[in-house]
């Protein structure tokens, strides 16, 4: 099962001990050493999200996976989201092939172009231009990480001219993956650019998703790139019984949402929602059992190659989180890895089968 690959994923969350709330200092210090334990579990990769926003800690994201970087060994390092629009994509280039340096070629990143727009006004970008910031950007990093040398032009940052940055990359880059929340146009963009695809799931039942997979997978093959891998991000969290992973999660997971729904304008939560998003939803909470069976159906309905859980949450004890890694990497990932052995559905199938098997599908209902 060597092609299936899981990881964890920090939005620098404040956590708590004992009930004392962490400060900004001891939180970043935690989240290296979840990282040594994320790769002393066995975990495939770490990653680290940018968030400026108060009681997250991860707006230097370079700067945290350096010193992960440093913590650990093996283990592959990268970004949950880095927010491409409102970074210099020169700087970012420059930044990440530091990280890959000095980790000995284990890091990577995700490009999104945001959900929270803290940056924009950060950074003094015009959140209007939201579309043609991030396409002109992902442009100039790709070539930056393709080509040796770079002239380029545009509207949002200065033009270069023959220009060959330092420390460098390998050749080709490193691995940039494109994350979308459910936009097609975003799907299509990961695969005419020859990237792979990661989906942040963080609400519905994720199932619904298995369609952008397939739209994915499709584009790929028409536009004759290699098969690629396919991603989900979603929120977890795992204890001992289904019922004690709940209790827990619910008590720091419900202030966390009801401040986003006055924020954004969605529902707030109810215990009610909350145990349909845990039964049916994208959350995936529970004993190691019933979250490796969650996770075993999600990767044979959407198409993946990679998992990430998104463990950390505004103030939950260093001690829960600590023991749902544990859980996570020694219990819930071998068993999804035997569930997918007995039975991998049509997991095993390349991305150009897949794609014929879904472009047949649609021909006959029409």
């Amino acid at each position: 099962m060597a092609e299936l690959e899981f990881g964890l994923n920090s939005f620098g969350d404040v956590a708590t001990d004992d009930g004392r709330v962490l400060s900004d200092a001891e939180t970043l210090r935690l989240i290296v050493e979840e990282a040594q334990l994320a790769e002393a579990v066995g975990l495939d990769i770490f990653s680290v999200g940018e968030h400026y926003r108060e009681g997250m800690v991860d707006s230097a994201t370079p700067v945290l996976l350096a010193a992960a970087a440093q913590a650990t060994s093996t283990i592959r390092l990268g970004t949950s989201v880095t927010v491409l629009s409102t970074q210099d994509p020169v700087r970012l280039y420059q930044q990440f092939a530091t990280v890959d340096g000095i980790s000995g070629g284990r890091a990577q990143l995700v490009l999104g172009r945001a959900s929270a727009i803290e940056s924009f006004p950060l950074f003094g970008y015009d959140i209007a231009e939201y579309e043609d910031i991030f396409d002109e950007k992902l442009d100039l990093f790709l070539r930056l990480m393709r080509e040796e040398r770079v002239t380029w032009s545009g509207r949002y940052r200065s033009p270069l001219e023959s220009v060959r940055l330092h420390p460098r990359m390998p050749e080709g880059g490193i691995p940039a993956w494109i994350g979308i929340g459910g936009s097609p146009d975003s799907v299509v963009r990961a695969a005419r650019n020859g990237l792979p695809l990661m989906m942040a799931i963080i609400g519905g039942r994720p199932e619904r998703f298995a369609g952008h997979a397939e739209l994915y997978l499709r584009a790929l093959a028409e536009s004759g790139q290699p098969e690629l891998p396919i991603g989900q991000h979603s929120l977890g969290f795992i204890a001992g019984t289904d019922d004690e992973a709940k209790e827990t999660h619910w008590q720091y997971w419900r202030p966390v949402v009801t401040a986003l729904s006055r924020e954004r304008g969605f529902y707030p939560p109810t215990a009610e929602r909350y145990e349909q998003e845990v039964a049916t939803g994208a959350l995936y909470v529970g004993s190691p059992e019933t979250v490796a069976r969650k996770l075993a159906a999600i990767v044979r309905t959407n198409h993946l190659s990679r998992f990430d859980l998104k463990y950390d949450l505004l103030h939950l004890p260093v001690q829960a989180r600590e023991r749902s890694i544990r859980l996570f990497g020694e219990q819930v990932v071998p068993h999804v890895r035997e569930l997918l052995a007995e039975d991998p559905g049509e997991w095993r199938l390349t991305g150009r089968r897949t794609a014929q098997i879904t472009t047949a599908r649609a021909n006959a209902a029409q």
